[in-house]
C-alpha cells in the first residue's frame, strides 16, 4: 500500500509540473526543452529523446549551441528514404572533413558527445583537443550494409554518422583503423575507447571494430529505434 501512494504521489507531482502547477527550475524540469550547453544530468536522456521527436523544438536548442547549421526542407521519397527534420551541419567547435546532413536529433546528440565526450577524452590522453573529424558520411538511401534486401539503415534518413579519424590540435591524426589497436601509442587506443564508450551515452547505437569487421574502420553512432554500444 505504501509503494502505491508513493507511485501516486509521483504521478500527481509529474502531472502537475507537466500542466504548470509546480513550478520548478528548468534542469530538474523533464517537460522543459533540453539546454544542450548545460552539464548533462539524469534528464538529458529522456530530454534528448524528446527533442528529437520535435525539429521545431530541436533546431531552436541547435541555435544556442556553437554548432553552423542550416535547416533544410523536408523531402519525401518513393524509397523509404524521406528527409524529415533534417540540418545541414558545417561545422561546430571542430571543422569536418566535409559538411553533412542529419536529423537534428543526430545534430544534437553530437554537441553533447562532443563537449561532454570528445574533447575530455582528447585532454585526458593528450592534453590538448580535437580540432577536425574525419567522417565516411551520414545519408545514404541503402538498406543495413547494403544488402538488396532487408530493413533501411538509419543512414537512409541521414540519422546516422560514421567517424574514421580525429585531428588533434599538434597535427596527431588517430584513426580508428589503426589506432584501435594501437601498440606504439597505447594512449591512441585508450583514447579510441573513450570516444566509443562516451559516445554511448549519447547516440542510441555505437558500433565500432569490437562489433563487426564491417566496422573495423569506424564508429557508427546513430538515434534509430534501438540501443546497443558495442
Amino acid at each position: 500500500m505504501a509503494r502505491l501512494l508513493r507511485w501516486l504521489a509521483l504521478a500527481g507531482a509529474a502531472a502537475g509540473v507537466w500542466a504548470g502547477l509546480i513550478a520548478v527550475p528548468q534542469h530538474f524540469d523533464p517537460w522543459a526543452r533540453l539546454d544542450l550547453r548545460a552539464e548533462p544530468d539524469w534528464l538529458t536522456g529522456f530530454k534528448l529523446a524528446r527533442l528529437t521527436r520535435d525539429p521545431d523544438q530541436c533546431r531552436a536548442a541547435l541555435g544556442e549551441t556553437g554548432l553552423r547549421f542550416t535547416p533544410l526542407p523536408d523531402r519525401p521519397s518513393d524509397e523509404n528514404c524521406a528527409l524529415h527534420g533534417v540540418v545541414r551541419v558545417v561545422r561546430s567547435d571542430v571543422s569536418f572533413s566535409s559538411g553533412f546532413i542529419a536529423t537534428c536529433g543526430l545534430a544534437a546528440a553530437w554537441t553533447l558527445f562532443e563537449a561532454n565526450a570528445l574533447q575530455p577524452a582528447a585532454q585526458r590522453h593528450f592534453g590538448q583537443k580535437v580540432v577536425r573529424v574525419e567522417h565516411l558520411g551520414t545519408y545514404a538511401c541503402r538498406n543495413v550494409y547494403g544488402r538488396t534486401e532487408g530493413r533501411r539503415s538509419e543512414h537512409a534518413t541521414a540519422n546516422a554518422i560514421d567517424l574514421a579519424a580525429f585531428l588533434l590540435a599538434d597535427g596527431t591524426r588517430i584513426g580508428v583503423l589503426n589506432g584501435w589497436e594501437a601498440k606504439a601509442d597505447r594512449r591512441m587506443a585508450a583514447f579510441l575507447r573513450d570516444v566509443r564508450d562516451g559516445a554511448c551515452r549519447f547516440f542510441d547505437v555505437v558500433l565500432g571494430p569490437d562489433y563487426n569487421e564491417a566496422h573495423r574502420n569506424h564508429f557508427h553512432l546513430d538515434m534509430g529505434a534501438f540501443r546497443i554500444c558495442r
